[in-house]
């Protein structure tokens, strides 16, 4: 029988042992939180490289990774591009203009020059050829025109006394010389009209003659009643006749002209010939005049000596035209001082001031083109920003431009800009001054602080502007603020500025200011409700409107501002909800609205990124804008205006008859009242 071993004690670890297992266990230890270390430096340092190097991705997978992203760029490149040229054969898109020009326009603008040097050529050998006909016809044709003209003369006063008994009376200087003689008329004509002067004017001031005149006017105005439709009449126009003077010279001397031998297109002598004879012949005609009323006096003394007795005159002597008073002229303040002083000194104190450089196209602004349609529902349009570009021109650009038109157009001394703050009115001003090249004078309210105080200096100062503004003009007087002038109560705020300084003085000064000066006054106001309107419209006889812009010229606008700002309009940008949405804004809201959202970074990022409608919905949530209450109050208060009321009645189809007979039906009125 096998035996048990029996049970031995437990084994205590020698101290050697302990030390050895604690060590290895530390080790063991330190070597897993190295470890771990090591490998937390290694994941850091692979995120780095594959943030860089994308990854450790082998040069295979590399390659295909770059040729992914390089066709997706190619293929969204092509359908771009595709859908461009989609677009510009559709007509929905323009064609981008060329970079460099191409062969045949660089072509075009060589011959253009050519053609423009070959025509000064041209137009200096005419001018040389003018002077020398001229002369050449003076010394040759000049004597024989003499003498022919003393001849017909001669042959005239033989007719007159065959056919009269009698010598005529020769024609004054005042009634054309003998150039009355030399008309298309018998000499009893001549004869009749000279004696029928007088007579002619004691017959049209007879009463029968104003009865049958009456009568006349009367049936002439029903025929044109019924057969004009009412409305407004317009005016007959100055340039016509000049018009039709220049088409009957070109169907006269231009339209049947062969000019297939003048290839070069020189001048043609025969022409200037023509024209010269003309002239010579008026340089002659005075002093043949003299001589050959020295003779017919001689004839008359002759006949007079052998008649024994004295020849009646022929008429009566014209009664010299009494004179009116001499108005007193206006003491010239300045007598001693020379313009560029005086220029020089408005320079200095404000009230001349430099023009920016804008022009009458940069006021953007389309066409109403709902118009008809509210006029056929009896609803009257605004004038769209087109319409106040255009009648800009016609009654500020061009006759401030020209003095032919200044002459002959109707005359305007003063206009008055009126609409919400933002619309362009200053703008505008600007424009007119750029566009014809004149001073711009400053006399708003504000500006006139503090300088040249009193009443005598007051007088200075507009004596100063206007002497300078006529001297060289054209000129331009810009009163901003227009309406402060006309307070009906000034503000307590405002009293010390006093803003009414001009009332009195302003109208004596529109008095002052002749026809032919090409000095114009523009006001301008966006709160023409405190003015008085009586006074206001006795200054301004035009008043122009400028209403907040529509959504026609709110898409041009946007498009337009956007690109000088140095924007670029992609078909990612919503240009028709942009406008939309913007309704109520004005054209500066528009502007400082792009200009906060196209800086130099975000147009830096264009490429990238292009513009959305909603970049523009948060600036413009942040401003305040024209609300249909102001706009219609400023509607309001133009339809109180003369201008406004005749707008009305145009509308209406009420003549000028009708608005008198209204005038009288509400004067009896009052009348009967009282």
């Amino acid at each position: 029988m096998v035996e048990k071993p029996k049970p031995t004690a437990t084994c205590v670890p020698s101290l050697e042992e302990a030390v050895r297992i604690v060590q290895v266990s530390e080790r063991a230890r330190q070597g897993r939180l190295r470890t771990s270390i090591m490998r937390e430096i290694r994941d850091t340092e692979r995120q780095k490289t594959e943030d860089k190097d994308l990854g450790e991705a082998t040069e295979q997978q590399a390659a295909v990774q770059i040729q992914k992203v390089w066709k997706g760029y190619v293929q969204r490149k092509r359908t771009k591009q595709e859908r461009e040229e989609e677009m510009i054969f559709l007509g929905m898109s323009m064609k981008p203009g060329l970079t460099q020009s191409s062969p045949a326009c660089a072509l075009a603008e060589e011959n253009k020059a050519v053609r423009r040097n070959r025509q000064e050529e041209h137009e200096e050998d005419y001018w040389k050829a003018q002077m020398s006909i001229f002369e050449t016809l003076r010394e040759t044709e000049g004597p024989e025109m003499k003498e022919l003209m003393k001849d017909q003369i001669r042959q005239w006063f033989m007719e007159c006394h065959d056919v009269t008994g009698s010598f005529p009376e020769y024609p004054n200087e005042e009634e054309g010389g003998s150039a009355t003689i030399f008309a298309d008329k018998t000499p009893e004509q001549l004869i009749e009209e000279l004696e029928d002067n007088e007579e002619e004017e004691e017959v049209k001031n007879t009463k029968e003659n104003k009865e049958q005149k009456g009568k006349g006017k009367q049936e002439n105005r029903k025929g044109e009643e019924e057969e004009k439709e009412p409305g407004l009449t317009l005016l007959p126009s100055a340039f016509l006749p000049e018009l039709q003077n220049a088409h009957k010279t070109f169907t006269e001397v231009w339209q049947n002209r062969d000019e297939s031998k003048n290839y070069s297109q020189r001048y043609e002598a025969e022409l200037i010939k023509e024209e010269k004879r003309k002239e010579i012949e008026a340089e002659i005609r005075p002093q043949v005049d003299e001589l050959m009323r020295q003779e017919l006096a001689n004839w008359k003394l002759a006949m007079e000596g052998s008649k024994g007795g004295k020849s009646k005159p022929a008429g009566k002597k014209k009664k010299a035209s009494k004179s009116g008073k001499k108005k007193k002229k206006d003491r010239d303040l300045t007598a001693d001082r020379s313009v560029e002083s005086l220029y020089e000194e408005l320079v200095v104190e404000g009230l001349l001031k430099p023009v920016d450089n804008v022009k009458l196209h940069d006021f953007i602004g389309d066409y109403s083109y709902l118009g008809t349609t509210l006029r056929q529902t009896d609803i009257e349009p605004m004038p769209s920003l087109s319409d106040v570009r255009q009648v800009l021109s016609l009654c500020a650009v061009l006759p401030l431009g020209s003095q032919v038109i200044h002459e002959k157009a109707p005359l305007v001394k003063a206009m008055l800009l009126v609409g919400p703050s933002g619309v362009g009115k200053k703008m505008l001003v600007h424009a007119v001054c750029q566009e014809t090249g004149a001073n711009l004078f400053d006399l708003s309210p504000l500006n006139l602080v503090g300088k040249y105080p009193g009443k005598s200096g007051l007088q200075m100062m507009l004596h100063m502007v206007f002497k300078v503004a006529r001297l060289m003009q054209p000129s331009v007087v810009w009163i901003g603020d227009a309406e402060k002038m006309f307070y009906k109560k000034i503000p307590k705020e405002e009293k010390d500025l006093d803003p009414k300084r001009l009332k009195k003085d302003l109208p004596k000064i529109l008095k002052s200011i002749r026809a032919e000066d090409r000095v114009l006054i523009i006001g301008t106001t966006n709160n023409p409700l405190n003015a008085d309107l009586k006074s206001l419209c006795k200054i301004y006889t035009k008043i122009i409107l400028i209403p907040r812009p529509d959504y026609a010229s709110r898409f041009v606008m946007w498009k337009e501002l956007i690109r000088r700002n140095s924007g670029v309009v992609t078909s990612a940008l919503d240009l028709s909800s942009l406008a939309k949405i913007s309704d109520g804004y004005t054209q500066g809201h528009m502007l400082r609205v792009v200009k906060g959202i196209l800086t130099e970074r975000r147009i830096r990022q264009l490429a990238k990124r292009p513009l959305t409608a909603a970049e523009f919905v948060t600036p413009l949530a942040e401003i305040d804008p024209v609300f249909q209450d102001e706009e219609e109050a400023l509607k309001s208060w133009y339809a109180k205006t003369p201008l406004g009321k005749k707008r009305a009645r145009a509308a209406l189809g009420m003549d000028g008859e009708e608005d008198v007979a209204a005038k009288e039906v509400k004067d009896d009125k009052k009348k009967g009242k009282k």
